[in-house]
C-alpha cells in the first residue's frame, strides 16, 4: 500500500494552493489526485481547432495582500497580465487559464485521471484513500477540495450537517469559432447590457489568447438550472442564438461546443476558510466556497479558493507540528 503523509483530493485551484503551501513549509510528501486529465479545475481552457477558449474562469481580482504578493510575482515572470478594469483591474493568464493552473502545480505531486471512490477514517489508525480502479493510499492528513457534494459523498458515516448547507448553481458556456471577427469591442469582454440569461460574452482573440476568433458565452445559474434538463444540442442551440448577435458584418459561426460546470458557483457559502473533520480533525475540507470571515465580496471566486487552499495548508503545517 502506497503511503503519503498528506494526500490532497482535487487539483484546482484550492488543492495547488494547499499543496504549495505544504511545501513551503518543508512537508514534502505530499499527492494531489486529480480526476481529470490536468489541474485546474475551472481554471479551464479549450483548443478549439487553431484557437483556444477560456470556458472556466475568465479573470481574477485581487483583495488580499497574499494575492497581491503572487499577482506582482506572476506579472514579472510573465504568466498573467492586467487585462481590463479600473480602479480594479481584472487579471487574466497570458496563455489561457489553464496555463497558470500548470505553471503553479509545476513542482507538484501530482496523480492525474484519477478518481477517488472513499475516504475512510478509523481511530488510531491511518487514513485509507480508495481509488476508484480499487487502489488505496493511506495518509496521515487529507485535505478534500471537491464542491461540497462530491465532498459528502467522499466522507460517507462522518457527521457533515455543515458542509451539507453549501448548495451550488450549475453554468452552461457555448463555445464558438468564427469565420471573420466578432462585433464585440476591445478588451474582447462584455457584462452588460447582455440578453436575457447571459452573464458574460468573450472574444478570446481580442483577450489575446487565441490565433483565431473563439468566442466564449456564459449563461447565468438561474438560467442554466432551469435549462439543465434539456440535451445538450438543444441547449447550445440557444446559447448559439445569443452568439450570432455578436458577429461582425460577413462573419459566420464554423463551430460549437458545449461545456457543463455542474457546481460553478456557490450559493450559499461558509464564513471559515476550511472545515475540519474525522478522527483527530484528520480531514480538512476547503474550496471557493469557504470564505474568510472578513472576506467582503462574499463569493466564491478564484481569490476565494486561493486563500482556502493555503488556509487549508498552513492547518495541516500546524498539525503536523502538534498544534
Amino acid at each position: 500500500m502506497e503511503k503519503k503523509e498528506v494526500i490532497i483530493i482535487g487539483g484546482g485551484l484550492s488543492g495547488i494552493m494547499a499543496a504549495r503551501t505544504l511545501l513551503n513549509k518543508g512537508i514534502k510528501d505530499i499527492l494531489i489526485v486529480e480526476k481529470s486529465r490536468s489541474v485546474g479545475g475551472r481554471l479551464a481552457t479549450r483548443r478549439i481547432d487553431k484557437g483556444k477558449a477560456d470556458h472556466g474562469a475568465q479573470f481574477f481580482t485581487v483583495r488580499s495582500s497574499e494575492l497581491q504578493k503572487d499577482v506582482e510575482r506572476w506579472l514579472e515572470a510573465g504568466w498573467v497580465k492586467r487585462w481590463f478594469g479600473n480602479p480594479y483591474p481584472r487579471y487574466t493568464s497570458v496563455n489561457g487559464m489553464n496555463a497558470l493552473a500548470k505553471q503553479l502545480a509545476e513542482t507538484i505531486p501530482v496523480k492525474q485521471n484519477t478518481k477517488v471512490s472513499a475516504i475512510r477514517d478509523r481511530r488510531d489508525e491511518p487514513l485509507e484513500v480508495e481509488l476508484e480502479n480499487g487502489e488505496i493510499i493511506s495518509a496521515d492528513h487529507c485535505v478534500v477540495t471537491a464542491p461540497a457534494p462530491q465532498a459528502l459523498a467522499l466522507l460517507k458515516g462522518m457527521e457533515q450537517d455543515e458542509l451539507s448547507t453549501i448548495s451550488f448553481a450549475p453554468c452552461f458556456v457555448g463555445m464558438f469559432t468564427l469565420e471573420g471577427p466578432s462585433s464585440i469591442p476591445a478588451p474582447g469582454h462584455l457584462d452588460e447590457d447582455l440578453p436575457y440569461g447571459v452573464e458574460r460574452v468573450v472574444d478570446h482573440r481580442k483577450k489575446g489568447i487565441s490565433q483565431s476568433v473563439t468566442v466564449s458565452v456564459y449563461m447565468t445559474g438561474k438560467w442554466s438550472k432551469k435549462n439543465e434538463r434539456f440535451e445538450d444540442h438543444g441547449i447550445l442551440k440557444e446559447i448559439q442564438k445569443v452568439a450570432e448577435r455578436y458577429l461582425a458584418e460577413g462573419s459566420e459561426i464554423a463551430g460549437a461546443e458545449l461545456k457543463r460546470w455542474r457546481y460553478a458557483e456557490a450559493e450559499t457559502v461558509i464564513r471559515r476558510p476550511f472545515i475540519e473533520t474525522g478522527c483527530d480533525n484528520r480531514i480538512i475540507i476547503c474550496g471557493d466556497a469557504f470564505l474568510r470571515e472578513q472576506d467582503e465580496a462574499g463569493r466564491t471566486r478564484f481569490e476565494s479558493a486561493y486563500l482556502s487552499g493555503i488556509s487549508a495548508g498552513e492547518r495541516v503545517a500546524e498539525k503536523r507540528k502538534g498544534i
